[in-house]
């Protein structure tokens, strides 16, 4: 038994090794995670403004030819004919659609001309709301309320 070498070559990783990558792993989530759900939050802001976009349209149209903004059920033309609903109105000009658990208002006003829209057109204000963070959630040419 003198010349028997029972030392084997030790395969695998050792625990130390494992606990390292397990805590490598649960600090890049740590970061990745807020940052997601920014991404998703900024994205649900996105398609619901871009899903409007077809009543801006609309609520244009109406304020042309009948000179009102209203977007109602009730809305009638000058002969007390029915108008057609708006998708998203929830009031005389305002579009309001909600994504995830953020909402998109936009309000329409006639521009009195002191803004740099010409006087008599419509001038759209955006409004996002059930936002966490603010600044990685902001869209262009929205307020964070």
């Amino acid at each position: 038994m003198k010349g028997i070498n029972f030392k084997k070559n030790a395969k695998g990783f050792t625990l130390i090794e494992l606990m390292i990558v397990v805590a490598i792993i649960g600090i890049l989530a740590a970061i990745a995670l807020p940052a997601y759900q920014d991404y998703v939050a900024k994205s649900n802001a996105t398609n619901a403004l871009a899903s409007m976009s077809g009543s801006k349209i609309k609520l244009g149209e109406r304020y042309s030819v009948y000179n009102t903004l209203d977007c109602s059920s009730a809305a009638t033309d000058d002969q007390g004919n029915a108008l057609e609903d708006i998708a998203y109105c929830s009031a005389d000009g305002v579009l309001t659609n909600e994504v995830g658990n953020i909402q998109v208002d936009l309000e329409a006003t006639i521009a009195d001309g002191t803004t740099s829209v010409p006087a008599g057109e419509i001038e759209w204000t955006c409004t996002l709301t059930g936002i966490n963070n603010a600044t990685a959630v902001a869209i262009k040419n929205c307020t964070v309320n």
